[in-house]
């Protein structure tokens, strides 16, 4: 098991959430892959998204709906700073995932997140599970929980 997998389940564990996370044939990147792979809306994905803080240097977390795309101005109105898309390399440094497995939890360090209130429109989400191939369903509202994410309008 990848370290990446392994922190994400024992991320869940600790947190008391129960979830099967299941291995993917195809990849899972993208929101669209994940959603024909699992069988459900491309809305029940839950995008993880990371910004950096332009002030804090902090990488902020943004889990949107598949379908949707975080507004930048939006979502830095929300975090209270300027923000500027994070590029692959200090994804992988601070979160300990690569592009296309970020998962909503089992970062390397804590970070601060937003959710997009389309995803508590479903009974379950779908979210990676720190590989473009694993992904595990969730409730949205244990997702918040477990992310300990604020509710917000950052979408475009």
């Amino acid at each position: 098991m990848s370290d990446s997998l392994e922190r994400v389940r024992a991320a869940l564990d600790a947190a008391g959430v129960a979830v099967d996370i299941r291995e993917m044939p195809g990849s899972t990147r993208t929101a669209a892959e994940a959603a024909d792979a699992v069988g459900c809306a491309l809305d029940q994905i839950a995008k993880s998204i990371i910004f950096h803080g332009q002030d804090s240097g902090a990488v902020l977390l943004f889990l949107t709906a598949g379908g949707n795309r975080v507004d930048p101005d939006k979502a830095a109105t929300l975090a209270g700073e300027p923000l500027s898309r994070a590029d692959a390399a200090l994804v992988r440094a601070r979160t300990g995932f690569a592009i296309g497995g970020v998962a909503p939890v089992g970062h390397l360090s804590p970070v601060r997140a937003f959710l997009d209130p389309r995803l508590a429109e479903f009974a379950q989400v779908w979210a990676a599970a720190g590989t473009p191939r694993h992904v595990f369903a969730i409730a949205p509202d244990r997702l918040q929980a477990v992310t300990a994410a604020r509710t917000g309008d950052f979408v475009a």
